[in-house]
C-alpha cells in the first residue's frame, strides 16, 4: 500500500521535483504552499506523513508542525529543508519530528527517510549528522538526545572563552593542555555553526552561560 503523503513548500518547483521523486512508493494526497495551509491538509486528508519546509509563510513549519502533532500525533513529520543549524534541527525533533532530511541530499536518501519513519524510526541527514561529529545515530533513538545540550566540560569552555579568558588560562583552570582547550574550541563552533569567536562570544550570552 502506498504511504499517503502531504507536502508542505512554498516553491512550486520543489514539490514538482518531490513528488516525481516519491510518486512510486507514496501517494501525494495534498500540497500547501503556507503553514496555515499545511495544518489544514493534516486535519483534512489525515496523511500518514507530511513532508515540511521549515521556512513556510504564514505559519513556519516548526509552528505548525506542533500544531499538527497536537491535533493528530498519529501523523508522522519529516522536515525537508536547507537549514542545517544546530537549533533548527533541535526544534525540529522536539516540535515532534520524525526525519530531518536536507535539500541537498539525494532522491534515494529522502526515500530512504519516508521508508525509515513511516517504519517507526527516526531518521537524520548524514550531512547533519557529520555536521556535527555524530558518531552515532542510531534509527531507534530520537535525534533530539544529540541536540539537547552541550557536554559539561563543553559548557566549562564555553562559559570561560565568553568570559574573556585566553587558552591558556582556561588550561590553567581546567587542568588540561592548551592543545585540548584548542579542540574544545574549534567544535564547539563547529557544533553550533558558527564561524568567529566573536560568534561563539554572542551565543554564550544570549543562551544565558554568562551574564552581561
Amino acid at each position: 500500500m502506498l504511504v499517503r503523503v502531504g507536502i508542505a513548500e512554498d516553491h512550486q518547483l520543489v514539490i514538482d521535483g518531490i513528488r516525481k521523486v516519491i510518486e512510486d512508493e507514496c501517494e501525494v494526497v495534498g500540497t500547501a504552499t503556507t503553514g496555515r495551509e499545511a495544518v489544514t491538509l493534516a486535519a483534512d486528508k489525515s496523511p500518514d506523513l507530511m513532508l515540511m519546509d521549515i521556512a513556510l509563510p504564514q505559519l513556519n513549519g516548526l509552528d505548525a508542525t506542533r500544531q499538527i502533532k497536537r491535533t493528530n500525533p498519529r501523523i508522522r513529520i519529516i522536515f525537508v529543508t536547507v537549514q542545517m543549524n544546530r537549533d533548527y534541527v533541535r526544534e525540529a525533533f522536539e516540535a515532534g519530528a520524525s526525519g530531518y532530511v536536507l535539500k541537498q541530499a539525494t532522491s534515494a536518501e529522502l526515500l530512504n527517510a519516508i521508508r525509515e519513519v513511516t517504519s517507526g524510526h527516526f531518521f537524520l541527514s548524514p550531512l547533519i549528522a557529520d555536521r556535527f561529529l555524530i558518531k552515532e545515530n542510531s534509527p531507534d533513538v530520537n535525534p533530539l538526545k544529540l541536540f539537547t545540550s552541550l557536554t559539561p566540560r563543553q559548557r566549562e569552555v564555553l562559559q570561560l572563552v565568553a568570559e574573556g579568558k585566553s587558552a591558556k588560562e582556561i588550561a590553567a583552570t581546567l587542568f588540561i593542555s592548551v592543545k585540548t582547550v584548542e579542540f574544545h574550541k574549534k567544535h564547539l563552533m563547529e557544533e553550533l555553526n558558527v564561524k568567529t569567536s566573536a560568534e561563539l562570544i554572542r551565543y554564550a550570552f544570549e543562551r544565558g552561560f554568562v551574564s552581561p
